[in-house]
This record gives structure tokens, sequence and C-alpha cells, in this order.
């Protein structure tokens, strides 16, 4: 049964339904907001049912995209994503629900690693899987997840990139960055942006967050209250770190430290990268250049503070990658 409340200009509905009770706010009019009753008592009956609603898969992802991807962080680029999807495989988003099936996404998943590699597919394969498990336990949609039966894409083996000396050197040259002249031009901040990434381990978005309240230079701390795994952590700053700080600080006298967007550092790099003719170097690889040094000097509790890894076999087969002839010098 649905009531209706009108408070100021907007209506707001509630309803309650076979133990089920909802509420939404908001309706300009009494209209709208019955509408809107309508449809979930319809829902509601179906899923006590155990019918599957007459919706497509591209409704579900519509769904998902307005009530799910709002309560996560990265909201604007689950979102964009899942309009990519709609806009790129319309045959898979027409398929109603009573008939979507594993063999429409192993189509899906075949037809996708022609465009793009198997690391992509695997990170699109968790989205897709994530609102299809919603749509399974939270809205009774669907009866169980059609990729449940399904081949994920292999893994790609742990990528061992470092930076050589001539790469980093290239890379200073190309973006413009100078040791001694603070860095006044944002493709020289890339420069400092990756020297100082060398440093301490930290990843891009991490760099770009850096705000000054977050820097204690008297006891040489980074504070990251946000961080990829949701966990905040102090990074220790060497004193080339503390000096780098500095420099761009001089430069960029307020907002954001090195006054750069992930997005902005991330196609900045590209292009000196390309300018220095240096092939297969990711900005990210930095952060194993980084904690490859520092396990020369800490022990491996405390560079998985550092780096604020949680799973020490990730810290040990993707950001570990000595090089064993220097592991010949330290047996003797």
């Amino acid at each position: 049964m649905a009531t209706y409340e009108k408070r100021g200009d907007a209506w707001r509905v509630k309803i309650r339904k076979g133990g089920v009770s909802l509420s939404e706010s908001g309706f300009r009019t009494k209209r709208e907001a019955k509408a809107w009753a309508v449809k979930k008592e319809a829902e509601i009956s179906a899923q006590a049912a155990g019918l599957i609603p007459d919706k497509t898969f591209g409704e579900l992802l519509a769904r998902y995209a307005e009530e799910v991807s709002p309560r996560k962080r990265g909201e604007r680029a689950e979102q964009m994503r899942i309009a990519l999807y709609q806009r790129e495989f319309p045959v898979l988003m027409a398929v109603k629900l009573a008939s979507l099936s594993n063999h429409h996404f192993s189509d899906w998943r075949d037809q996708r690693l022609k465009m793009v590699s198997a690391a992509s597919v695997r990170r699109e394969w968790a989205l897709l899987q994530h609102a299809l498990n919603i749509a399974v336990k939270e809205w009774g949609w669907i009866k169980s997840s059609p990729l449940d039966s399904l081949t994920k894409p292999a893994a790609a083996k742990a990528r061992t990139r470092r930076p050589t000396d001539l790469e980093s050197e290239a890379i200073l040259l190309a973006t413009g960055y100078h040791h001694e002249m603070p860095p006044f031009l944002m493709t020289a901040r890339v420069g400092a942006a990756w020297l100082f990434a060398i440093e301490t381990g930290m990843r891009a978005s991490e760099i770009c967050g850096l705000t000054r309240e977050s820097i204690d230079f008297d006891r040489r701390l980074a504070h990251l209250a946000m961080t990829k795994n949701g966990h905040a952590r102090d990074v220790p700053l060497s004193v080339e770190a503390v000096r780098l700080l500095r420099q761009v600080m001089e430069a960029v006298p307020d907002g954001p430290v090195f006054g750069l967007r992930p997005s902005l550092l991330d196609s900045l790099f590209r292009k000196a990268k390309a300018q220095a003719l240096i092939e297969d170097l990711h900005f990210h690889d930095s952060r194993r250049e980084a904690l490859t040094r520092l396990a020369k000097k800490v022990d491996v509790m405390t560079l998985a503070k550092i780096s604020g890894h949680r799973d020490l076999r990730i810290l040990q087969n993707t950001y570990y990658a000595p090089d064993m002839a220097d592991v010949v010098a330290l047996l003797d």
C-alpha cells in the first residue's frame, strides 16, 4: 500500500507491501509519485512470486549506474564506462532478463578481447558481475548471474618493468624539469612528480591529491587520508622528497601541491615518454622502482606500511622486482 504526503513543493511516497518498506521523495507532482509507487509495487510482487521482471540488461545497468555507482568513489568513471557499454553493445543491452544467458556474455567477452587487453576485460567483468549479483541478491530481477558459469580471461603475468636511470633522465629532459629551478610549467611538474614517485612509492592519484595540510615537514611525513584501498596511511619522506615538495610549492602557491589532475599527469607523461622515445613505460612503474629501492632499506612489514599493501603477495609479485645481479653481491 502506498501513502502520499506533500512537503512544500514536493511529494513524498511510502510503500509497505509484502514486508517490504520503501520511500522516496522529491516528486514534482502526485502523478509522478503514483507512477513510481505503481512501478515499485509491481517489482515487489514480481520478486515475491519469483518472477523475472520485463526488463532488459541495459535497464539493469542503468539502474545500477543510478543507484549503486553513486556510493563509490569512482562514481563518474563507472557511470561513463556503463554508458560506453550501452553504446558499444546495443544487442546485449536489448536482451530481456528472462532470456539472458551465459552465451550472451561469452559473445561479449570474445568480442571485447579483440578490442582491449585481457586485463581490461577482467576489470569490466568485475563491474558486470557486481551489477548482476546486485540484481540477484537485492533486486530479485534474475535468479543467478550468467557470468558464474563462464571462464574469465586469464590474468596477465605480473609486470616487472623498472625505469633505468637513463630513461628517468630522458623523462626529465622531455618535461623540462631542472633540479635548480621551481617547475612553474605543468609539464615540468610532471618531471618533479616522477622523481617524487620514485622517492616515495606513491600512486599518481595520491601525488596529485597532496595538499599543504597533508604534509608535516617537521616529522617528514605525508598523510594520505584517502587511498586506493580506502585506508589512510602516512608516507615517510626522504630528504630528496622534501626538497622536491619545497621546490614544487615555490611554483604552486596554493591548491594541490603539484597543481595537476591525475588525468592531466597521465596525458603529459605519455607525451614526454613519446618525445623521449621510450617504449612500454608507465608512470605507475615508478612505484615498483621505489618499492624495490626501499626494500633494501626497510623490512617487508614496514615496506607494506609505506606502500599501503594489505596483501604481501601483491607486494612481492607485482611491486618488488630486484635485479638478481645485485642480490648476488649480498651473498658474499
